[in-house]
């Protein structure tokens, strides 16, 4: 099995990727954008000129950077504003670069590099399940640790998420049925063993998603994508129906997401065009209190632990960022982010049906919208890295033909 050089990189993070986010989900961004950054050198020794990336969703990424930098004239840390903002442009082009060298491998590449991705994906979620099962002793070993803590198990969400991010990618396998489904569906129930719902609703949606578009391989990918940049539009709105909503009956720390979502609607109306600046998350006055009475009775929380739970030190109305990509959007970079978020939503919809494997990008695709809304921060870097490095491997997945669960290839190739 061969795999020439620009690709190499990539295929040794496919392997390493799973394994070292389950021991440290920080691991994550480096693994990744090395592996990216390799692809891209390799890919210049091997032809003496750059891989440029081109297309419409590497410059809406870029666009998205570039306007995150440069709200740092007006956010409340501008230095943190403008590094994150050039990071992730220059991040974006990065994976864009790796995308368009991956985008010319050849059939034995292809196959070489998604084989990696199944074997890398079996040996994360066999870690995970079998750190799961022994009480996550396999995440206190490498720590040092004699015993567990009970708050280790937590690590194991962004783990889950980035597993359940790659899973639908193994669609593009050149196996029979039975042995791809086997790796499918046995993913996908290890993924909804391990802790978090974000990543056992990304798992089953992403298969799901990726099911679908062998039916309609072209549809499907663009009313992802169109869903996705609908939802990054509509977020405020919904955020401001929280408290018609009977969300005082949910679980406290639902209700704790509701009154996150609540407080940032609330936030995002007072700055709605530019936002506060891109990483303003951490700074908006009264993110760090505690709810207010008022607050509570705006939810109609009236139970008095409940009440009380929310008084308890920790507890503040917005830690750290929304838990959710959109509101995070609306709320640091206002509407002219938003917009140009929709359009890399867009557009990442269009480039998944043109893709070589549409239902493995499509589920991708699906997968990275639920975690992106429900969990972690839009700018943490491992998050950011683990769907740049999805991105670029969609461009050098195998074409499946005849009776391969992918559809033929799309006669007008990616621009990734």
């Amino acid at each position: 099995m061969k795999i020439t050089s620009p690709a190499l990189p990539v295929a040794v993070a496919l392997l390493v990727a799973t394994l070292a986010v389950v021991l440290q989900s920080k691991a994550m961004a480096p693994v990744g954008l090395v592996a990216l950054a390799l692809c891209v050198v390799a890919q210049f020794r091997a032809t003496r000129a750059l891989p440029w990336p081109r297309g419409a969703a590497v410059a809406c990424a870029v666009a998205l950077g570039v306007w995150g930098a440069a709200s740092a004239a007006w956010a409340a840390e501008p230095g943190r504003a403008l590094t994150t903002g050039l990071s992730l442009a220059g991040m974006a082009l990065l994976a864009g670069g790796a995308a368009r060298a991956l985008a010319d491998s050849d059939d034995a590449t292809r196959r070489g590099l998604t084989l990696s991705l199944a074997i890398g994906l079996a040996i994360g979620l066999v870690a995970a399940g079998t750190d799961a099962l022994t009480g996550n002793a396999l995440r206190a070993g490498v720590r040092g640790l004699a015993e567990a803590p009970a708050t280790l198990a937590f690590g194991l969400k962004p783990a889950a998420s980035v597993m359940a991010l790659l899973l639908p990618l193994a669609v593009a396998l050149p196996w029979p049925v039975l042995p791809r489904a086997l790796l499918l569906l046995g993913g996908a129930g290890i993924l909804v063993a391990l802790p978090g719902d974000t990543a056992k609703i990304a798992a089953v949606l992403g298969l799901a998603v990726a099911g679908a578009t062998v039916l309609a391989p072209r549809l499907v990918p663009r009313l992802v994508g169109a869903g996705l940049a609908a939802a990054i539009l509509a977020m405020p709105l919904l955020a401001a129906a929280i408290p018609a909503l009977p969300v005082d009956r949910l679980p406290i720390t639902a209700l704790h997401r509701m009154m996150i979502w609540d407080f940032t609607g609330a936030r995002i109306a007072e700055h709605p065009i530019l936002g506060w600046g891109m990483e303003a998350s951490r700074t908006v006055p009264g993110g760090r209190d505690a709810a207010t009475p008022a607050q509570l009775d705006r939810l109609r929380v009236t139970d008095p632990d409940r009440r009380h739970w929310f008084g308890l030190p920790g507890v503040q109305t917005l830690p750290l960022h929304p838990h959710n990509g959109a509101l995070q959007i609306w709320l640091e970079l206002g509407a002219i982010g938003a917009l140009i978020a929709a359009g890399l939503a867009w557009t990442l919809g269009a480039a998944a049906a043109r893709s070589p494997c549409p239902p493995a990008a499509a589920g991708a695709l699906a997968s990275a919208a639920i975690t992106a809304l429900l969990s972690f921060g839009a700018w943490q870097a491992w998050w950011i890295a683990a769907m740049l490095l999805a991105v670029a491997v969609c461009a050098g997945l195998v074409r499946v033909r005849g009776g391969g669960l992918c559809p033929p290839p799309d006669p007008h190739p990616p621009k990734a």
